[in-house]
């Protein structure tokens, strides 16, 4: 998600969908996920001067502080931490999980730009966390932690966070929330779910996420900005 565009963007349309069309977004979710009963949303943080924050790395396990202190050891101190556009629960088969979110409305989103951690910095403790997930992952042979931290970063920090999660028992569920339709300024938006298509091949060939562990996990909505 970049910054927050007035009636556009996937900041702008992901918080109206949770506003104004909550009932609408969770079926959609939940429609997503195989066995998935009820959807329950964790508020964000308080920010300043009206400015809400987001959900940044594992704050928000307050009922794991050993996964919270193992991130702190793993992700860089230095730094922006990694953080989620949304974070809930999800009721699945009689069980709750955690429900992960990240939202795109344009192409140029996928891409984004790499990790700006410093070569003798964080970037040694980002590379070690990438290549312990891809190797986790099971696609070893198909990725390489360097191209992680250098294209298509955000989805391959996620999906890794994702693994961590998993790691120490955090049962979790990814959703990617492609909105359709919208007009970012500059930007190639797609209008439908086929034109999202050939943007989302590109990043799992690079990232080489075919076939990866938690595959199960990690679901797609395309969403109209319109609704319907």
């Amino acid at each position: 998600m970049t910054k927050m565009g007035s009636g556009y963007g996937s900041e702008f349309h992901l918080l109206r969908f949770l506003g104004r069309h909550r009932d609408y977004f969770d079926k959609r979710i939940m429609s997503a996920i195989t066995g998935a009963q009820e959807v329950c949303w964790k508020d964000y943080p308080f920010g300043r001067d009206g400015k809400d924050g987001r959900w940044k790395g594992m704050d928000f396990l307050d009922r794991n502080p050993r996964a919270r202190d193992e991130w702190g050891e793993t992700w860089p101190r230095l730094g922006a931490q990694p953080s989620w556009d949304a974070v809930g629960w999800v009721l699945v088969d009689g069980k709750w999980e955690w429900l992960l979110v990240e939202a795109k409305a344009h192409a140029g989103e996928l891409k984004g730009e790499g990790s700006k951690a410093e070569p003798h910095g964080g970037y040694p403790q980002i590379e070690t966390f990438f290549k312990s997930a891809i190797k986790n992952l099971g696609i070893s042979a198909n990725a390489d932690a360097n191209k992680w931290i250098e294209g298509y970063y955000r989805a391959a920090n996620l999906i890794a966070m994702l693994d961590f999660m998993m790691r120490r028992g955090e049962t979790a569920r990814l959703v990617f929330v492609y909105f359709c339709g919208d007009a970012v300024p500059r930007e190639q938006c797609p209008q439908n779910e086929t034109e999202w298509g050939a943007p989302l091949a590109a990043q799992s060939q690079h990232l080489g996420l075919d076939g990866h562990k938690w595959e199960n996990r990690v679901h797609q909505i395309f969403i109209p900005v319109e609704g319907g």
